[in-house]
C-alpha cells in the first residue's frame, strides 16, 4: 500500500499524470514587461485557485501582490523566481509556473511524444522525499528496471535531500544519449541504476484476443496514458476487437499516471452508455457533471485491472465504470489524485498550470488522498513480478490478469449452464439440445 502522498506527478520530461484541461487565455502580444506577467498569474490564482491545504487567505494574497508590484524587475527572468516564490506560499506543487521552453516541451509531451527517461515521480508529504510512481513501458527507466515505490535519494551522486520537484525534473533531464545515474533505496536497499536519456515514442493502447480453454475469446486492452491520442486510439482498438466477438474484456489501467482530463472522460463513453462519468467542483461550488452520451462502442462484460500507480484520469475512468455498475474492478488501490489543473499560457510564451477544481466520482467519492478500492482485491505475486516481462501482460503469467479472467469466464459458465446459446460461444451442440 502506498503512503499518503503529496501527488505531483510528473513525468521527468515534464508530462503531467494529473488531470489536465488546457484553457486559452484572450490573444496577446508577446510582452517583454516583467510586472505585467507577473501580475496575469497573480490574477489567475486570485481568480481560478482551489486551495485544497486551507492555508491560502485572499487578503494574503492582495497584500502579496502589492509588495511583489513595487518592487523593480530588469527582465523576465526576474520575473519568473518572483513568480515561482509567490506560487510556494499557496503550498500547492501542482500548481506550477513553466518558463517558455518548459511549456512549449510540455504541450509537445500531451501529443504523445515524450522526451526524458519515462518515470512517473511523486513528493510524499510525510517524508518529503521524491518517489517513483511508475515508469514508462519500454522507457529507460522501465528496461533499467525501475519500480513503483522507488525512492530517488541521488542524482549523478549528489544528494537531493530538500531539492524541490522542478529542480529534480531539471537534473534529470537532458540531451537525447546522455547518461543520468539515479541513486534508488527499494526496500532499505541502495541501488545506483544509470540510465540514457531519449525520446519516447508512446503507443498508448496495446490490444489482442485472448483464446481460453473453455472457448470463450477475452479481449484484453491496456492502456498506457490518457494523452490527446488516447481516445482515438482506444476506439480503434476497441472496434477491431469488436469484430472478433469476444465474450468480454479485461481493461488493464495499472500503472497508468492518468493526463488529460477530457481524453479519460472520451474513453469512458466509449465504455459506459448512460450514466454520470465525473464531476467537477470548483472552488466557488460550481459543479459541472459530464455524463455518457449513448454511445458505447461495446456493451460486453468488462473487469478493470488497477494498481498503486493507476492515478487521475485512470481513477476517473475505473470509478466511472466501478460505480455505474458497468464492470469489476480488480486489483490493488490506486493512488489518490484527484484535483484538476488548468493549463494557462501567458504572453511571453510562459505557462501556468493552476488547481482549478477537484473532481469526484458518479457516487460523489472524493477520490484526492483515498484512491479507490477495487471490488476484488489481487496482488501481483512476487515471483511474478520478478520475472514478469511486457510481452507477460495480460497473459497467463499475471496473476492479476488471471484473476480477471477467471471472472468473466464464471459469467460465461453461467450463461452456459442457463440453457442460453449465444453465438459468442460458439457451442453449437449445446446449442442443439436445448
Amino acid at each position: 500500500m502506498l503512503k499518503r502522498f503529496l501527488k505531483i506527478c510528473l513525468l521527468i520530461s515534464l508530462f503531467p499524470s494529473s488531470s489536465f484541461s488546457f484553457q486559452a487565455n484572450s490573444p496577446t502580444l508577446i510582452t517583454n514587461n516583467p510586472k505585467e506577467i507577473i501580475d496575469q498569474v497573480w490574477q489567475i490564482i486570485y481568480r481560478d485557485f482551489l486551495d485544497y491545504s486551507g492555508k491560502y487567505k485572499p487578503e494574503d494574497w492582495i497584500k502579496l501582490r502589492k509588495e511583489i508590484l513595487s518592487t523593480k524587475f530588469f527582465d523576465n527572468d526576474d520575473a519568473y523566481i518572483a513568480i515561482k516564490d509567490m506560487l510556494t506560499k499557496l503550498d500547492d506543487p501542482y500548481t506550477r509556473f513553466l518558463d517558455p521552453k518548459e511549456f512549449n516541451e510540455m504541450r509537445i509531451d500531451t501529443t504523445g511524444e515524450l522526451m526524458g527517461v519515462g518515470i512517473q515521480i511523486s513528493l510524499d508529504e510525510v517524508t518529503n522525499q521524491i518517489v517513483v510512481i511508475s515508469p514508462i513501458e519500454g522507457s529507460p527507466a522501465f528496461l533499467a528496471g525501475i519500480k513503483p515505490k522507488d525512492i530517488i535519494v541521488s542524482i549523478d551522486g549528489e544528494p537531493i535531500e530538500g531539492l524541490s520537484i522542478d529542480n529534480t525534473v531539471k537534473l534529470i533531464r537532458g540531451k537525447k544519449g546522455t547518461k543520468v545515474e539515479l541513486g534508488i533505496i527499494r526496500e532499505d536497499e541502495l541501488l545506483n541504476v544509470s540510465l540514457i536519456r531519449d525520446r519516447i515514442e508512446i503507443n498508448v493502447v496495446d490490444s489482442r484476443i485472448n483464446n481460453t480453454s473453455l472457448g470463450a475469446k477475452i479481449g484484453y486492452l491496456r492502456l498506457k496514458q490518457f494523452n490527446a491520442k488516447s481516445p482515438k486510439e482506444m476506439s480503434l482498438s476497441l472496434n477491431k476487437l469488436e469484430k472478433q466477438q469476444p465474450f468480454g474484456y479485461v481493461l488493464d489501467l495499472r500503472s497508468n499516471p492518468g493526463g488529460l482530463l477530457e481524453a479519460s472522460i472520451e474513453i469512458a463513453r466509449q465504455w459506459i452508455n448512460k450514466g454520470i462519468i465525473v464531476s467537477t467542483k470548483t472552488k466557488d461550488g460550481i459543479t459541472d457533471i459530464r455524463k455518457a452520451k449513448n454511445r458505447a462502442l461495446t456493451k460486453r462484460p468488462v473487469v478493470v485491472l488497477i494498481n498503486e500507480g493507476s492515478a487521475s484520469a485512470s481513477e476517473i475512468l475505473s470509478g466511472a465504470i466501478k460505480d455505474n455498475k458497468r464492470g469489476v474492478l480488480v486489483g490493488k488501490k490506486t493512488f489518490g489524485k484527484g484535483l484538476v489543473q488548468s493549463v494557462r499560457s501567458l504572453p511571453d510564451g510562459s505557462g501556468l498550470t493552476v488547481t482549478v477544481a477537484k473532481y469526484l466520482t458518479p457516487s460523489g467519492k472524493d477520490i484526492n488522498k483515498n484512491g479507490i478500492e477495487p471490488d476484488i482485491k489481487a496482488d501481483l505475486l512476487l515471483n511474478d513480478k520478478n520475472k514478469l516481462t511486457n510481452s507477460d501482460l495480460g497473459t497467463l503469467k499475471d496473476s492479476q490478469y488471471v484473476v480477471a479472467e477467471n471472472i468473466l469466464l464464471k459469467r460465461f459458465r453461467f450463461e452456459i449452464n442457463q440453457n442460453s446459446y449465444t453465438p459468442l460461444t460458439s457451442n453449437i451442440e449445446y446449442a442443439l439440445k436445448k
